[in-house]
Formats: structure tokens, sequence, C-alpha cells
């Protein structure tokens, strides 16, 4: 019974202990500077659009294995329009706005051609992949816009002030606003991850042993606390990683405890099942995609604060980022299973994988050949163990 027990654990948390196996390697590879308190800041800050549109893929990943290759060429498209409008002296509010709503309404077109005239998601978006491309090139005429508006650039992290105050201060080097907010969210994390245990035990499907339960949260609390108070030994919270923060925990709400969350999971388990129970069907997917084009807009709206300026190159990747990302920590790929928990570890692993690569001064070809392996392997694992079930 240990033994399969054993089994269990180390198939569940395959990905989180790979994860800690990448850190400690490119730790010793790179000397320690992989761990230094500017390189935990750029991780959330250069990968802040992975956390974003991954969050975005798995939806539409639960539907069935489906995806989406569009989201990059609409971050670029969305940036585009908010740069353009910025550049022409227009409030940065209704820049934001105006680049949400495009997003959104990309994402419900597409969604509608999938949802109700059943074109392949891989085809739709595929089609959209080219024409936001162009389009991109059209709204900034061929050239790089930048955005001057210190408000906006220091709200979504991309000014030298985008950073959340030390309000209390006095650390010394340190900042303590950092410190304090890393050490409540962990407790936080700590006590409703324990409540929701006990209430699955009294309901008797906890899978889990308490002491299993215990040393799992405990190691993510202390870790939240290590984030924190690398973080703090910078300059703070950077104001982007607020905005990861916001949709990791938003979506995984939605997921999770919402009808929802649960007829995404439903269709992708099995569609017609789900369309005989009662469930529109069509609605889910049209909301999976409205919901992904939205979140585009929101990395676009990260991406042209981080580069300073809107440009047509943008993007360009960006949805093999965020599919790998789901990929690598555990969805699917025949849909139904998954959550922003293992979103939010490949993500990671990308953002460690390339830090870790770029310090050591490996070529970016090298890199592109090792994510690839990376993403096969996560996927190879989902085949296999589907097929030993």
């Amino acid at each position: 019974m240990q033994g399969k027990s054993a089994k269990a654990f180390f198939k569940k948390n395959i990905m989180i202990i790979a994860l800690i196996g990448v850190i400690l390697g490119f730790y010793f590879g790179t000397g320690g500077k992989i761990l230094l308190p500017q390189n935990i800041n750029n991780l959330f800050s250069q990968n802040g659009y992975v956390f974003v549109l991954g969050t975005g893929m798995l939806l539409c990943i639960l539907t069935g294995g489906n995806i989406d290759l569009s989201v990059g060429s609409v971050v670029c498209f969305t940036g585009g329009i908010g740069a353009v409008m910025m550049d022409r002296g227009m409030s940065a509010v209704l820049a934001v706005i105006v680049m949400l709503a495009v997003g959104l309404a990309i994402g419900l077109f597409q969604g509608f051609w999938i949802a109700y005239v059943s074109v392949p998601p891989f085809i739709a978006t595929l089609a959209g992949m080219y024409a936001f491309r162009g389009l991109s090139n059209v709204v900034l005429n061929g050239y790089s816009i930048g955005v001057r508006n210190v408000g906006f650039l220091n709200v979504f992290g991309g000014g030298a002030d985008c950073y959340i105050p030390d309000f209390i201060g006095g650390g010394k080097g340190l900042n303590l606003t950092c410190m304090i907010a890393g050490v409540v969210i962990a407790a936080l994390f700590l006590i409703l991850n324990i409540k929701t245990w006990i209430t699955r035990k009294v309901k008797g499907y906890a899978n889990e042993s308490m002491a299993v339960e215990l040393v799992k949260t405990g190691v993510i609390a202390v870790l939240i606390i290590y984030i924190a108070w690398k973080l703090a030994q910078f300059k703070g919270i950077p104001s982007v990683l607020l905005w990861i923060l916001a949709v990791l925990l938003i979506y995984n709400y939605i997921t999770q405890r919402t009808a929802i969350g649960r007829y995404l999971y439903a269709v992708g388990g099995n569609r017609k099942a789900t369309e005989l129970s009662g469930v529109n069907t069509k609605k889910v997917f049209l909301i999976a995609y409205a919901n992904m084009g939205f979140l585009a807009g929101l990395a676009g709206i990260l991406t042209l604060a981080r580069a300073v300026q809107g440009n047509p190159t943008f993007g360009q990747g960006y949805e093999m980022d965020a599919i790998a990302a789901c990929f690598i920590g555990g969805a699917s790929a025949y849909g139904g299973i998954g959550n922003v928990y293992g979103t939010v570890v490949g993500a990671v692993l990308l953002g460690v994988i390339n830090q870790g690569m770029s310090i050591m001064g490996v070529s970016t070809n090298y890199q592109s050949v090792i994510k690839g392996l990376v993403l096969l392997v996560a996927v190879l694992v989902d085949v296999v163990s589907k097929k030993k079930e």
C-alpha cells in the first residue's frame, strides 16, 4: 500500500519534482546567480505574459485538448492599438479599456466560428494568427511606437517605479511591506488549504493524509515567504506580479468553484454525455475562447508596458509558450484534466529554463531545443499514463 501511495504521489507531483531538480541544476550551473534577487524579480516581470496567456489557454485545452494559435498576434494587435492611442494623446485608461474590449471581441469572433459553425479550433485560430499579425502591421504602419505615459508604465510593470512602495520602511535595504505581504499570503494559503482538506475529509473524499497535506502546503508556504524575501532585497513587489496573482486567483476560483468551471472539465471529459445532461456545450466553447481573447488583451497591455513600445514583431511564439506551460503543468492533451496551479508550475519551469540558459550563455537555438524536449516529455507522461489506465 505504501509503495502504491508513493507511486501515486510521485505521478501526481512529477512536474513539481522536475521543477525543483531544474532549479537546483541551474543553481549549481550558474554559481547561484539564478536565485539572485534581481533574477527572481525578472522571472516574473519577463514572463508575466506566460502566466496570463497560459491561464486562458488552459480553459481552451480543458474543452478537449483544443488550443488558440492566434494569441501572440492578438497580443501584438491590442498592444499596437494601445500604443497608437496613447501616442496620439488619448487617455491611458481609455486605451486599456479599448485593448481589453478588442481582445474580448476577437475571442468572441473566433469562438463563434468554433462553437456554432464547427470550424476546427486549430484552423479558426490559425487564420486569426495570420490575420491579426497583418493587422498589427497596419495599425503600427510597420514601425515601433514608444509609450511615454508614466502612469500606465508604472501600473502595468514597465516604468522605473513599477513597484509597490514600501509603506512601512525602516528595513535597512529590505522592503518590509513586501516581506510582510509574503508572510500574510503564506499564512492565508496554509489556513485555506488545511480548511479545504478538513472539508473534504468530513465529506469522505480526501485523497491524502493530514501529514502529507501539511508537508505539501507547508513547503509551498515556505516557498512563498522565500520569494517575498528575495523580492524584498531588490525593489519589492513588481506591479506586474499583482496582475499575475489576480488572474491566477480569479481563474482558479472559476475553474474549481463555479458551474462554468465544471462544464469545461465535463466537455473535455465527454462532450456527448455533457450535451445529453442538458449543458449547452456550444456556449462553453464560446466562453472559453472569448475569455482567451480577453486575457490576450491583458497580456498585450503587460507586454506593451514591459517593452515601453508597440512593435509589429511582438508576441511571436507567445502562443507556444502558453501551450507549453499548460501541458508541462499537467493539462491533458485529450482535455478534461488540468488546473491553474499546474499552469503556474509549467510557466515557472519555462521561465527558469530560459533564464538559467541565458545566464549560462546557451544559444537561443539550443534553448528552443531544450524547451521542445521538455514539452515532449510532459506530453509523453500524459499519454503513457492514459494507456496504463
